[in-house]
């Protein structure tokens, strides 16, 4: 089943840990269920990348930008946190940044403890976007929230013993 709670939205399947011995064998339904899922959340991502390009982001920059805003911590993130949390490699990582310090949205700077490092901040340009984009995303994210409860019954019907 789909919940939201305190702005939380995961799945949750009732009886089917892998310590119980039960798998899903998936019934038409579930496929229905699935290609609904997944056709609800391509549109998400969808108007997401057009909100950003509205904005005159690209999708890619855009996730920098909420990258940074919710790396935890004292610190602004440092490239090889931002390659993490984007899946990328490191010089993918370092292109991006270097399209997004061009257009105005983050700026570096060489970490003080660590010479090595290098700190990614958003400058106020960037702040300013990735709020708006955000609470946008966040209405948005309600919408889908509702839509996906729908999908999974909170026993599914194919659920059998083995």
């Amino acid at each position: 089943m789909i919940y939201h709670s305190r702005g939380y939205v995961g799945l949750r399947c009732f009886g089917l840990s892998a310590e119980e011995g039960r798998s899903i064998q998936p019934t038409h339904q579930d496929f229905e269920n699935l290609l609904r899922f997944r056709t609800t959340l391509r549109g998400f991502l969808r108007w997401s990348e057009d909100q950003a390009t509205a904005a005159g982001l690209t999708h890619a920059q855009h996730q920098l930008l909420v990258a940074i805003k919710g790396h935890p911590g004292p610190e602004p993130p440092a490239i090889r946190e931002l390659a993490e949390y984007l899946q990328l490699q490191s010089h993918s990582a370092v292109g991006l940044v270097d399209r997004a310090e061009a257009v105005g949205v983050v700026r570096r700077q060489q970490d003080g403890k660590d010479a090595r490092v290098v700190r990614v901040h958003l400058t106020e340009k960037g702040d300013r976007l990735v709020t708006a984009l955000t609470a946008d995303h966040l209405a948005e994210l309600y919408k889908l929230a509702e839509a996906l409860n729908n999908l999974l019954p909170s026993q599914p019907a194919g659920a059998v013993d083995r």
